[in-house]
């Protein structure tokens, strides 16, 4: 086996390991409001899956994987939701260093909203969340490296619940989107799934 087929059939076990850590530890079914206010029958809870070590490693592989593919030399994204695959990715040898988008600057110390060590103007962000809905608090993570005048190459969410908040991402970025898993992947019997028409 080639470098590069040993190299795709480790990326695709490390998504299949992904899946698998989010369904069995993830998932949660049962009626819940999401951050957006809305209400779901269902909730992935990422950080329940990749702060165990099997779902930490395979996050990591996967998203070093992707921010080399884009040249990345800095990754992270809004807090909470990006502080461990900021982590995971940089275990796994991606980019050069991770950040953290406060919400809001801090209001002593060095009052940074973009917290870690300093993007200069050649560093390529990549923008890392656990999961997407709406994609508020990822266009919210966009603004503020933009705000900052930082360049951003591309962004990886974890996994995608398939709102349609993709090509408003990619947009805002102005940098591609790719997530690493969708709610297909992880609970493609959910009750509101779209069904293809009869023929």
């Amino acid at each position: 086996m080639d470098a590069l087929a040993e190299c795709t059939s480790d990326l695709l076990l490390a998504r299949e390991r992904l899946i698998a850590q989010l369904r069995e530890h993830a998932l949660q079914i049962g009626e819940v409001t999401l951050t957006s206010g809305a209400r779901a029958q269902y909730y992935v809870d990422v950080k329940r899956a990749i702060l165990r070590p099997a779902g930490f490693a395979a996050a990591g592989a996967l998203l070093a994987a992707q921010v080399c593919e884009w040249g990345g030399t800095a990754v992270g994204g809004m807090t909470m939701g990006a502080d461990p695959l900021a982590c995971a990715a940089l275990a796994a040898g991606a980019g050069e260093k991770a950040f953290i988008v406060r919400r809001q600057a801090k209001a002593h110390g060095l009052q940074r909203r973009i917290e870690g060590p300093s993007l200069t103007p050649e560093d390529r962000c990549v923008v890392v969340e656990d999961v997407v809905t709406t994609g508020a608090s990822t266009l919210a993570a966009i603004d503020a490296l933009h705000e900052a005048g930082h360049t951003i190459c591309g962004v990886v969410c974890v996994l995608d619940r398939l709102t349609g908040a993709a090509e408003g991402i990619a947009a805002a970025a102005g940098a591609p989107y790719v997530a690493l898993t969708t709610i297909d992947d992880v609970y493609p019997d959910r009750p509101d799934r779209a069904r293809p028409a009869a023929t």
